[in-house]
């Protein structure tokens, strides 16, 4: 299979940046699956039924989200009516939070992808062990019996955790891609078991901005200390990052990942088709 994972897209412009070449690069790459972290699309904080509806327009076929899941109410219910929408498994239990933390697909080829999402511990609010939670997830649908690929999005702040994450599914699952620092990082690569993995897959976003966000109010924080109001995303055009993995179809382990890097700032790379 020809999967590609696109990390958090941050307000209006990462929005239009995905419809502006997500379509495009399906074509070019085949893709037979992809997954976007939405946790910003709204706004820069969460996702709401409307901007939902555009990125799978753009050609989403999951979204996941983060620590901002909930910041739009409407969320809570949403996620009840759209399975295409994964919110983290390891809230804690007594949270009863509403939808599912992964979820089994069906390409139009007929092949079954796997897609689950976590938050880190260190940095952010307390949680459940995401470990753990990626470990049952991975006891009830194993794959190359139960799924045909499997994507875990590990929403996290520290490296460390990320590259934990890892190789602790490292031959269990197709990907692991860390989501949350907005910014794309240079070790795209095969993990010894055959798992493919970036420590983050970078933001949608206007790259001209402190992590997606307009520049003042950040710049204010920080050398003030004071805050200003809110965080406002950036709205120049955006730069498009994710990764690009295949997938051997006996195994569901990776045989390539590739970065994706296109419009916007950045240094573009686009992949070579097989």
């Amino acid at each position: 299979m020809r999967l590609a994972f696109f990390g958090d897209v941050i307000g209006k412009s990462g929005r239009d940046g995905l419809s502006d070449h997500l379509p495009g690069l399906k074509r070019v790459l085949g893709l037979d699956f992809v997954v976007v972290n939405a946790e910003n699309a709204a706004g820069g904080f969460g996702i709401t039924e409307n901007t939902a509806k555009e990125l799978f327009m753009a050609g989403a076929d999951c979204l996941t989200l983060g620590n901002h899941s909930w910041d739009q109410r409407e969320a809570l219910t949403y996620i009840v009516r759209e399975p295409r929408l994964i919110r983290p498994a390891n809230y804690p239990r007594l949270m009863d939070a509403p939808g599912a933390g992964a979820n089994l697909f069906e390409t139009a080829s007929g092949k079954t992808v796997l897609v689950t999402n976590v938050l880190g511990r260190i940095h952010m609010d307390p949680n459940d062990d995401p470990f753990s939670a990626v470990d049952r997830e991975l006891n009830a649908c194993p794959m190359g019996v139960a799924a045909d690929a499997i994507i875990v999005d590990m929403h996290a702040e520290a490296t460390s955790e990320k590259m934990a994450m890892g190789h602790f599914c490292d031959g269990r699952v197709s990907l692991v891609v860390g989501t949350h620092t907005h910014v794309p990082t240079a070790d795209a690569q095969i993990l010894p078991g055959g798992t493919a993995y970036q420590t983050d897959a970078g933001g949608c976003c206007d790259y001209d901005s402190v992590i997606g966000n307009e520049k003042e109010e950040p710049l204010r924080r920080f050398t003030t200390r004071i805050s200003g109001g809110r965080y406002v995303p950036a709205h120049g055009p955006a730069t498009i990052c994710g990764v690009y993995v295949e997938t051997d179809d006996r195994t569901g382990l990776a045989t390539r990942i590739e970065p994706i890097r296109v419009g916007g700032r950045l240094k573009q790379t686009i992949p070579e088709p097989a």
